[in-house]
Formats: structure tokens, C-alpha cells, sequence
């Protein structure tokens, strides 16, 4: 029971800002750097919320075990958004830092991308069993991880070069839900106690939609300097 309540607390939080941070930006967002997070933001919430609410749902009820098939499609869907996730903060990353060019780059993340949710559709997966094998685990989150570390390079390399203060933490968040990520990855089969890695992974993806959000509100800042003047 405490299990219970303290996921569902975290989780009710945790997607409810999500969400909600991101069909504001959506929907009150003048730029399209803006709606490019709170599209970031809402891929997140909503493709989370197919694992998280069953998981919910089965703390409460007949166990984790009991609905692995539930748990086993969330996952996969989650799979499949945060695939998407990354390849929108790539482009977040483009525009914000007003890079041209390097088609090259932007054809490696989609290569990556298109790799990533192709190995998360071959059956050997098996996304509805209680204990999927261990290799295809990996497997799927090779390219993942890649686009991952390309991510932390580029917002490191840019946010150093141009002292910005909104995104100077990008690599570090990004890192951090990737080193929180890793160990479920390979040992929650065997230990599931390491799943509670997943809260701090979390934590570290709410940080990054907070810098997202960051820039709503500087958006917000500069129409009410305009708007003074």
C-alpha cells in the first residue's frame, strides 16, 4: 500500500505538470521554439501515461505481475515517444541556437530514431511478457543511447559557446536520466529494486521540461516589456 500511494502521488504530479506545462505552451505560445517545448512537453506526459497509469492501476489492484500485458504496451509506447522526445529536442536545439546547415547531423538522428522504434517492434521483445528477454532490452536502447549522447554534446558545445543560461544544464539533466536509465535497464529483471531508479530519471526529464518552460516565460517577459513600452 505505501508502494501505492507514493507512485500514484509522484505520478499524478509528475504528469499532471507535464501536460499541463506543455498545452500551455502549445495553445499561449507565440513562438515556434515555444511550441516546439510544449510539443516536447505533451509527447512526454502522454506517451509516459500509457505506462504509468496502468502501473497505477495494478499497485492498487491485482499486482504488477498480474497485468504485465498492460504494463508490457505502455512500455512500448513509451519507447516509441520518447524516441519522438529526443528527436524534437534536437530541433529545439537548432532553432534555438539558429544552427544551418549540417543535414549530415539531422540525417544521423533520424536514422537513429527510425532504427530505435524499428527494434521496438520486432516481436523477439515480447512487450507483453512479465519478464521480457534482457537482449532486445539492450538491444532498442543502443541507438537510443546515442541519440542521447549527441544530444548531451550539441546543448553542451552551443550553451558553452554562447554563455546561456537557459539550457546551460541540458547536458547534465540529459545525462543524468540516461545514468538512472541504464541500470533498470539491465539489472530491474533480476532486481527489481533498481526499478526505483526510474523516480530520479523522471525527475531529471521534469528538469528538462522546466528549462522549456523557461522559455515560456522569458516569451512571456519580453510581450510584457513590449507591451510597457
Amino acid at each position: 500500500m505505501p508502494q501505492a500511494i507514493g507512485e500514484t502521488v509522484f505520478d499524478v504530479l509528475y504528469l499532471g505538470f507535464a501536460l499541463s506545462a506543455g498545452i500551455l505552451m502549445l495553445v499561449q505560445g507565440g513562438s515556434p521554439l515555444v511550441k516546439k517545448a510544449g510539443l516536447m512537453a505533451v509527447v512526454l506526459g502522454a506517451g509516459d501515461s500509457f505506462h504509468l497509469v496502468p502501473r497505477c492501476y495494478a499497485l492498487w489492484t491485482t499486482g504488477l505481475e498480474a497485468n504485465a500485458a498492460a504494463l508490457g504496451a505502455g512500455k512500448f509506447i513509451t519507447s516509441v515517444t520518447m524516441t519522438v522526445f529526443y528527436l524534437i529536442l534536437y530541433y529545439i536545439w537548432r532553432e534555438y541556437f539558429d544552427v544551418k546547415g549540417r543535414n549530415t547531423l539531422t540525417g544521423i538522428m533520424w536514422g537513429l530514431a527510425i532504427l530505435r522504434i524499428g527494434l521496438c517492434l520486432l516481436p523477439q521483445n515480447e512487450w507483453l511478457s512479465y519478464r521480457p528477454p534482457l537482449l532486445y532490452g539492450v538491444l532498442r536502447n543502443l541507438p537510443f543511447a546515442v541519440m542521447g549522447i549527441i544530444v548531451i554534446v550539441l546543448f553542451a558545445q552551443e550553451a558553452k559557446r554562447a554563455d546561456d543560461q537557459i539550457f546551460r544544464y541540458m547536458p547534465l539533466a540529459v545525462a543524468l536520466s540516461f545514468g538512472f536509465y541504464v541500470p533498470v535497464v539491465l539489472f530491474s529483471g533480476t532486481l527489481p529494486v533498481v526499478g526505483v531508479l526510474m523516480i530520479p530519471k523522471t525527475l531529471a526529464y521534469v528538469w528538462i521540461l522546466w528549462m522549456g518552460w523557461r522559455l515560456y516565460r522569458q516569451e512571456k517577459g519580453l510581450l510584457k516589456q513590449k507591451l510597457r513600452i
